[in-house]
């Protein structure tokens, strides 16, 4: 393999892990945000909750009563005292109802065993529940409207995943689906304290949209999400429960999402443990430990993944400065599916990217999923170069089929890495040595 190529993986592999939970869950159960000597039940959901809770077990084991986490399938891990289901991402499954059936009935149950101290106080008797959450938690902790069917919403999600909708407007939508998200955990828990640990994988790191917020409170409307419906043109093939479900809720039959200055809000808090900038710096640290002058472009690089990856390639060309060099982004890409191929938004970008790449031999580029999974797929993503393009087949109908892992398939450069218990969005890594005359 050639050297650059082992790098980008070796750059990737050591971002990913800087964002492990056994890297923040200390500082995030040591920073005094949870009560010293409170009784601490554990839940949670996302691609990283059991990882999370392992953590939280080793580092809180005697104040822990017992929990539930909801995690997508993969090993399990070996926890004592919380108990992990494992679900379905990024559509949800039977087991994602059931599993978050039994959350809200472990949260519902701990109001009456709490000890509750005076308002805003705390007590050593107090049983506080502490919420991990990571993204995939909008699939893994699912609920269905009533009228309306697992089928049903199973539909209007693949729909969204396919539109092109970012995960503002996705998780907008899903928020109004739901009695759990946009906060409304917390009216399951009330009056019971929610401290929750975050690990973000959105842009921007905001806390109503990671994992569909359910522990903070809301600022979306129903409105807004048959805005979105209607932008992506998803109404008209809209399943009739579900369009029945959002009528009621934009004409108030229904209650909104938990808002702003609701009681609930003054029992919760949260901490922002980890997100894709940290990522990103650890990377900028191990490039330059290879040798590499190395630069960080954003951590929010959005877009459709085509035109984001030409983009980047097009940077990378454009680089003025010393040499051997290290262009690193960070963002979650989106992708269009019209084919009926096999891939994701980082297959589709990285494939974007060598295609712009063809004669720019001096130019590696990887770009991957922080959680080891991209889309429906067993890789995280994939390297690309002149030399790999030049023994490829030809790229564009692999790309209008939106069929990227299949190209990757026949070029053998992939990145699999398996999940990695952690999700803090993409990683695209750019190598750069001195061009040739």
């Amino acid at each position: 393999m050639e050297l650059p190529i082992q790098h980008a993986a070796a750059i990737f592999r050591h971002a990913v892990a800087a964002v492990q939970p056994q890297q923040f869950m200390r500082n995030s159960l040591e920073s005094g945000l949870i009560p010293e000597h409170a009784r601490i039940i554990v839940t949670g959901a996302g691609k990283a909750a059991a990882a999370m809770a392992l953590e939280a077990e080793r580092i809180r084991g005697e104040k822990i009563m017992g929990g539930l986490v909801i995690t997508n399938r993969q090993p399990p891990l070996p926890l004592q005292k919380v108990r992990q289901i494992q679900a379905s991402h990024p559509v949800p499954d039977d087991d994602s109802l059931r599993a978050t059936a039994m959350l809200l009935e472990l949260v519902a149950g701990t109001k009456f065993s709490a000890g509750l101290p005076a308002e805003g106080a705390t007590s050593s008797g107090e049983t506080i529940i502490l919420f991990l959450l990571s993204g995939g938690a909008s699939s893994l902790m699912a609920d269905v409207p009533p009228g309306s069917s697992l089928a049903e919403v199973r539909q209007l999600f693949d729909a969204l995943l396919k539109s092109g909708a970012d995960i503002r407007e996705m998780n907008t939508v899903r928020k109004h689906l739901s009695q759990v998200k946009g906060g409304q955990l917390l009216r399951h828990a009330y009056p019971v304290r929610v401290f929750t640990i975050i690990l973000s994988d959105v842009t921007g790191n905001d806390p109503a949209v990671i994992g569909s917020g359910p522990t903070v409170p809301d600022p979306s409307t129903f409105a807004e999400a048959w805005g979105i419906l209607e932008k992506y043109r998803l109404t008209a093939d809209l399943p009739e429960g579900l369009r029945q479900h959002l009528e009621q809720g934009l004409t108030g039959a229904i209650p909104e999402t938990l808002k702003p200055g609701d009681p609930a809000c003054a029992h919760s808090c949260y901490t922002m443990a980890a997100s894709n900038t940290l990522a990103l710096e650890a990377a900028k640290d191990h490039a330059a430990a290879l040798g590499y002058h190395t630069r960080i472009l954003t951590d929010s690089a959005t877009g459709d993944a085509r035109a984001l990856g030409a983009s980047l390639a097009q940077q990378a060309m454009d680089y003025q400065g010393p040499y051997p060099a290290c262009l690193l982004a960070g963002g979650e890409s989106t992708v269009i599916v019209k084919g009926s191929g096999l891939g994701g938004r980082n297959q589709e970008l990285a494939l974007a990217a060598g295609i712009a790449l063809r004669d720019m031999p001096h130019i590696t580029f990887l770009s991957a999923g922080t959680d080891g999974i991209d889309g429906p797929t067993d890789s995280a993503g994939a390297v690309v170069n002149a030399g790999i393009m030049a023994s490829a087949p030809d790229p564009l109908p692999y790309l209008e089929r939106n069929d990227a892992y299949h190209f990757f398939e026949k070029t053998g450069t992939h990145l699999k890495t398996g999940p990695t218990n952690t999700n803090v969005m993409d990683l695209m890594v750019m190598l750069i040595q001195a061009p040739t005359a």
